[in-house]
């Protein structure tokens, strides 16, 4: 029995595939206007800023891991980082709406309540934080 070592390299590789996946399904799922599942609207912004960042992030940051330009990594970083407080905003569609003509949550086909939706952004939340820290001791790439 071969067992791979999990090295820093391979984590974040795993890492970064995921949140690239985060960031193209949020964008799909989100898409169309009123359609999501929640309680609340989230601005088109919001979902604009989660994308676009997300998107400089992981060309900036695939960059920074097969190139080894510690400034882009930085930067690709610092969109990460934009990328993850826009999709916490996100999670705020979830919140318990309050109010007289207030109703319950939407539904869609991706799943019942906020489970998807807090498994990836608060997936994302670690690993951007993984990465800031690998990135921070110098163990990669």
């Amino acid at each position: 029995m071969h067992a791979v070592a999990v090295t820093p390299l391979l984590a974040t590789v795993v890492l970064t595939v995921l949140a690239a996946v985060v960031v193209v399904l949020t964008r799909v799922r989100l898409a169309r206007d009123g359609e999501a599942a929640g309680r609340l609207a989230i601005p088109t912004s919001v979902l604009n800023v989660h994308t676009y960042a997300g998107g400089v992030a992981l060309v900036g940051w695939v960059i920074f891991l097969l190139a080894d330009v510690r400034w882009l990594g930085a930067l690709a970083l610092l969109a990460w980082w934009a990328c993850v407080v826009a999709g916490l905003m996100i999670l705020a569609r979830w919140m318990p709406a309050k109010g007289r003509h207030s109703s319950g949550p939407k539904a869609d086909t991706w799943g019942e309540g906020p489970g998807l939706s807090v498994l990836a952004h608060v997936g994302l939340l670690v690993g951007v934080s993984v990465f800031t820290v690998l990135f921070l001791v110098g163990n990669i790439p």
